[in-house]
């Protein structure tokens, strides 16, 4: 009876675990219309987290990111990788990393918080944390 007990909450902390992981399909909103705008893909390489634009919802957006610098400048939208470098503070919370917008061509540092498990708080800033824009991000089902 005790291992079956012991199976079981092992299960259920695995199960608890999993759903509060950021990898996995997001959807993001415009700020401005909150229309819904791209799918990014969250993933986990190494120790790291990056997120990559796996589809462009608005019509009328550009194919490459021309305004981007360096090795992003001219590369397709689609797989850009726009968070990179990101690490896990706590189960709900990563940092360390940067976030791109391929709108701007701007790369922010970055914060984000799992707030549920579909629901994802991303805070680009340059400086310091006060100073920047907030997004909020739905996982896609």
């Amino acid at each position: 009876m005790n291992n079956i007990l012991i199976i079981f909450s092992l299960l259920i902390f695995n199960l608890t675990f999993s759903q509060n992981s950021i990898v996995g399909k997001w959807e993001t909103y415009d700020d401005e219309t909150n229309e819904l705008k791209s799918i990014v893909e969250i993933y986990k390489k190494g120790t790291f987290y990056f997120g990559k634009i796996n589809e462009v919802l608005v019509k009328g957006k550009p194919k490459l990111c021309t305004i981007c610098e360096g090795d992003k400048k001219d590369a397709p939208v689609i797989g850009l990788v726009i968070i990179e470098n990101m690490q896990a503070d706590d189960d709900a919370q990563y940092s360390g990393g940067s976030i791109l917008d391929p709108e701007s061509g701007t790369t922010y540092k970055c914060l984000l918080e799992l707030e549920n498990e579909n629901k994802l708080k991303v805070r680009g800033y340059i400086g310091f944390a006060l100073l920047g824009r907030t997004q909020y991000w739905k996982r896609k089902k």
